[in-house]
């Protein structure tokens, strides 16, 4: 056992190298690293019964909590640091935000029992809380391990009826990190084919690369199957890149018997040199618990060793996202009343200036505000030169008013009642679409400030609605204002005027004679006036005096205003970028531990 005072000797040599990396991973995990990023570790698993326990127990010199049914209920890591200057043995357990120390070894037992209580709750349930033991001695390795929960294939005792999955849900999280180093707990008395601790490992290791077979309970193998034990312990039967180890632990009557784990060991060394088969397996390093922690912290080294190049970048690639989702996230108001009141004027002089580039044009992005104005007055203009040739093609009804209504002139020559008539009539049909142009306008000015909005208000839920609900009125208030300077200005195109030097230029552009030659010649000239005028009439009430309206109204909230209720958060935006800082404080850690190391 690795707690003898005897494999001192043994595992002085490596102190040097070995505890410097371990201590990194172990830093690394406390810090939180692991809740983003897989760390190297070795996590133990095994079918329930399979001796998984008292091989922990062994290697730690420690009695960990033993019964029938799920004993391991939480992922238990345990932290075994070789000291020396005066210590003799010293425990910390940590849990959430608990943390207990303690010099009594007999103490473990009860208090891994009760944070397992406090997180999976009394019973035979399970959590995936990360429980961590950290025992230093100067009878113990240099190791770090993760116990899992045995494999429980049938509900016993109040189990859930889904309590195998649940288990191997939570065993599969782990096992399936290339990260991982799977240490796979295995008794010498049964099918090793059929144990599914193996079958999981195989399925997420089948090459075998990361995962080390344990054989258990060797003396209890039926005579006659010594061979074919010998065949898996020398890796011939399913061939584990890392190879197994064999062991033999205290049982259940010799703990009766309080046997002592240094006793149990000496045993465990006897039992090997004195098996006709066994024997050979000491020579070999691959049997007894001491070759075991030797293997495990070798095997655990070198996997750090070659992990931590791709946990530095990624460590840098965390720094870098992280960064930038901050970013997004905003800094967050002052607690201070003074300081968010200057953040609250921050935060509108921003708003504002956007809000000001958008309508001065000044943004120049694809897809923006006035790339969707022009092609809105684009089939304004469109519309008002299709009107045009329904003057050469008057309907049936149009040819007969224009008779009722003719005087002494003769044919061809309009009587100017006729002309005002006919021309006021084609004018009075583009007000509607004039009017559909100003709403979509309007749809799209809202739109766009409304993304201004949710942009610069997003953490703030209050100050974005009352924002919106600024936008919305005065957009409705200036839409009234516009519709009425429209009809205005239908009202005036009634008087059919225009200037002389403007008619006669029209009129001699004009090659043809026809009927409906005047009519067509004035109309081009209303259709000129209107494709100007209206877009610019529109974009004068929706967009240029919407933006200044806006402007005033939202620096008037700084007169009398309750800045905590304006800059109240939505708690899931706080809850997000206390979670960012978190994240990225304890990955700045890990960069720094790191490199000292890279």
């Amino acid at each position: 056992m690795c707690n003898l005072r005897g494999f001192r000797k043994v595992h002085s040599h490596l102190e040097e190298s070995i505890r410097p990396y371990i201590d990194l991973i172990d830093t690394l995990r406390s810090v939180g690293i692991h809740k983003d990023l897989a760390l190297p570790t070795i996590a133990v698993i095994g079918d329930q019964s399979s001796g998984k326990s008292s091989v922990l127990e062994a290697l730690s010199g420690i009695a960990l909590p033993r019964g029938s049914g799920i004993v391991t209920r939480c992922p238990l890591e345990l932290r075994l640091k070789k000291v020396t200057g005066g210590v003799n043995w010293k425990a910390v357990l940590f849990y959430r935000d608990k943390k207990t120390e303690f010099v009594d070894s007999s103490l473990v037992e009860n208090y891994i029992e009760q944070a397992q209580n406090e997180l999976a709750g009394r019973g035979v349930g399970i959590c995936d809380e990360l429980i961590t033991l950290e025992v230093m001695s100067p009878d113990v390795c240099d190791l770090t391990l993760i116990d899992l929960p045995g494999i429980a294939r049938v509900p016993v005792n109040g189990q859930p009826d889904d309590i195998e999955k649940q288990i191997k849900r939570l065993i599969m999280k782990y096992i399936e990190k290339q990260e991982t180093i799977n240490m796979v707990v295995v008794p010498c008395n049964i099918d090793i084919a059929t144990t599914e601790a193996l079958i999981m490992a195989q399925k997420v290791d089948p090459e075998g690369k990361r995962t080390v077979g344990i054989l258990t309970k060797p003396d209890l193998i039926d005579r006659g199957t010594e061979t074919t034990i010998m065949d898996i312990a020398q890796n011939k039967t399913i061939p584990l890149r890392k190879g197994y180890i064999m062991v033999k632990c205290r049982g259940q009557h010799q703990i009766n018997e309080k046997i002592s784990l240094e006793e149990a060991a000496q045993k465990e060394r006897d039992f090997f040199q004195k098996h006709n088969f066994f024997r050979c397996l000491l020579n070999e390093d691959k049997a007894t618990i001491k070759s075991l922690a030797v293997k495990l912290t070798q095997h655990l080294v070198d996997h750090i060793k070659k992990s931590l190049p791709q946990l530095n970048e990624q460590i840098k690639k965390q720094v870098w996202d992280l960064r930038n989702d901050l970013k997004e996230c905003e800094a967050g108001p002052p607690q201070d009343p003074k300081g968010a009141k200057k953040f609250l004027t921050e935060t509108l002089i921003g708003f504002i200036n956007q809000i000001k580039y958008i309508s001065a044009g000044e943004l120049i992005i694809e897809e923006n505000l006035f790339v969707q104005l022009r092609m809105e007055f684009k089939k304004w203009n469109d519309h008002l030169n299709e009107r045009k040739p329904s003057f050469n093609n008057l309907p049936e009804e149009e040819i007969t008013f224009n008779q009722n209504y003719r005087g002494r002139e003769l044919l061809g020559f309009s009587n100017y009642k006729m002309f005002e008539v006919v021309l006021q009539k084609h004018v009075a049909t583009l007000k509607e679409p004039a009017i559909d142009l100003l709403s979509a306008i309007k749809g799209i000015v809202i739109k766009q400030f409304t993304d201004v909005v949710n942009q610069c208000f997003q953490n703030y839920p209050v100050l974005l609605d009352i924002t919106k609900d600024k936008i919305y009125n005065i957009q409705s208030v200036q839409q009234e204002k516009a519709e009425k300077r429209i009809s205005e200005q239908f009202e005036m195109e009634d008087m059919i005027f225009t200037q002389d030097p403007i008619y006669l230029k029209s009129l001699k552009e004009i090659t043809k004679e026809t009927f409906s030659e005047d009519s067509l010649i004035f109309f081009q000239i209303v259709v000129q006036r209107m494709a100007d005028q209206l877009p610019m009439m529109i974009t004068l009430f929706m967009l240029k005096q919407t933006a200044h309206l806006l402007s005033i109204d939202m620096l008037s909230l700084l007169d009398g205003a309750n800045v905590s209720e304006l800059l109240f958060e939505d708690s899931d935006v706080g809850k997000k970028r206390r979670d960012l800082h978190a994240r990225l404080d304890r990955m700045r850690i890990g960069q720094e531990k790191i490199s000292n190391f890279i």
